[in-house]
């Protein structure tokens, strides 16, 4: 009789009816919420924050080149010596002093400019002022070489190169960028998702194992069917914790929002603050509407297809072996001698993935990789969006199943036996005796 319907059912109620489980699944949400309120809550105070910055010219050059912002103020001072400007930024409890020395040429002066704070400066606000004074003395570097500026900035020339395959399908840069991204992004929820949910059927097999409940189980039921049903009940269980936590988390992120008054936008990184700056580029905008639209005509429905059948054959076979492993110890300490032939597979993907697939996505190492099962639900998921041959793509699923299915029957074999042996650390050379019996 096949009994796997009511060890996945039996699984899985277990789980969502852990006491633990429940918790976690309300709790951990709850607590990304509140994380992510706070640093927005910061974030506005931080650019709500007005600085207010002295310039003490002794050149006279760049005195005018600064333009008050909605978080930057900036007021000259005129004859007075480095000292008096010190002691009156401190009275007056500004963000700090920027100073320019009188020099014989400009480089002098560029190499002599300071800021003075009473604490460390951030690194937005000097960038800034790194970029303005650049760009104006620069500019007065030219006058004096008799260039005329704004012949050299009519005369720039802007190279963007135009992408198309010989087929006559066109790509661009931004192209490239979306689909690493989604390629990335599957990627790393699949490593995330076999670490956490792997564990947590190690865990269970564990458990119960210690417990002795196996043994009146184990009677009854195939040791394979028993372990298909703990990974399958367990990933149903994932998903379900997953699900509520997007769900729940929406709803608490749109309450929190409403209730204290929080612009979830307002947290901004300085790299957020430089990117914005220069999307303000309307060539830049361009670019960026072509990249929108570069990704609507990306096969989308292949993508989607692809990551739910690698994610699901990629998780069932990582499961397996953690099931294994599970069976195979008495408690979580002995298992760290096991986990590193497990993890390395999966690190080595990320980073075949990182490394090479962007490179070179059609390359030799990246297609063999992508076709290796233990780490092709990685880096194919990473090749795809570049465009990968149907023939590839089910020849690397093909491969991929193949191997969960013996991974399943060389697992049984250890679960087998290992559920129950009690009281004795497992070595390399035991576990080869059990699949032999």
């Amino acid at each position: 009789m096949n009994h796997l319907p009511l060890i996945i059912k039996r699984e899985y109620l277990s789980k969502v009816k852990n006491r633990s489980f429940i918790i976690m699944t309300i709790l951990s949400p709850v607590i990304m919420i509140a994380l992510i309120t706070v640093v927005a809550y910061l974030s506005q105070l931080n650019n709500d924050k007005v600085r207010s910055i002295m310039v003490l010219d002794e050149s006279g050059m760049v005195t005018d080149v600064f333009k008050d912002t909605e978080q930057t103020k900036f007021t000259p001072l005129e004859q007075m010596s480095l000292k008096d400007a010190k002691d009156l930024v401190v009275e007056a409890s500004a963000y700090g002093l920027l100073h320019i020395q009188n020099e014989s040429s400009i480089e002098k002066i560029s190499q002599s400019v300071k800021f003075y704070s009473e604490e460390s400066p951030s690194l937005t606000v000097i960038s800034n002022l790194e970029r303005i004074l650049g760009r104006h003395l620069t500019d007065i570097n030219r006058e004096n070489a008799n260039l005329d500026v704004a012949q050299i900035e009519a005369s720039k020339v802007w190279v963007d190169i135009n992408q198309e395959t010989f087929a006559g399908e066109t790509s661009s840069k931004l192209d490239s960028y979306l689909k690493l991204g989604f390629g990335g992004a599957a990627g790393y929820l699949l490593f995330m998702f076999i670490i956490i949910y792997g564990n947590m059927i190690m865990r269970s097999v564990i458990e119960e194992k210690t417990s002795r409940i196996i043994e009146v189980i184990i009677s009854s039921v195939k040791p394979v069917q028993l372990m298909l049903g703990k990974i399958i009940g367990t990933s149903l269980a994932g998903l379900t914790q997953f699900g509520i936590w997007i769900f729940l988390g929406s709803i608490l992120l749109v309450i929190v929002s409403i209730i204290f008054d929080i612009d979830m936008t307002q947290m901004r990184t300085p790299q957020q603050a430089m990117l914005e700056q220069t999307l303000e580029n309307p060539e830049i905008n361009a670019h960026i509407q072509e990249g929108m639209t570069a990704f609507f005509n990306l096969p989308l429905a292949n993508l989607i297809i692809a990551f739910v059948l690698f994610f699901i054959g990629g998780y069932l076979l990582y499961s397996s072996l953690y099931a294994a492993i599970g069976a195979a110890v008495d408690n979580e300490t002995d298992t760290q001698q096991f986990m590193m032939p497990i993890i390395m597979p999966l690190i080595l993907a990320v980073y075949i993935g990182i490394f090479t697939v962007i490179e070179d996505p059609h390359g030799t190492v990246s297609t063999v990789f992508s076709f290796i099962p233990f780490t092709s639900s990685v880096v194919m998921l990473m090749r795809i969006p570049f465009g990968v041959p149907v023939w590839q793509q089910l020849l690397s699923l093909a491969l991929l199943i193949g191997t969960f299915m013996f991974t399943v029957w060389f697992a049984a074999k250890i679960y087998r036996v290992g559920i129950l042996m009690y009281g004795k650390k497992p070595s390399y050379k035991e576990l080869m005796k059990w699949i032999k019996y």
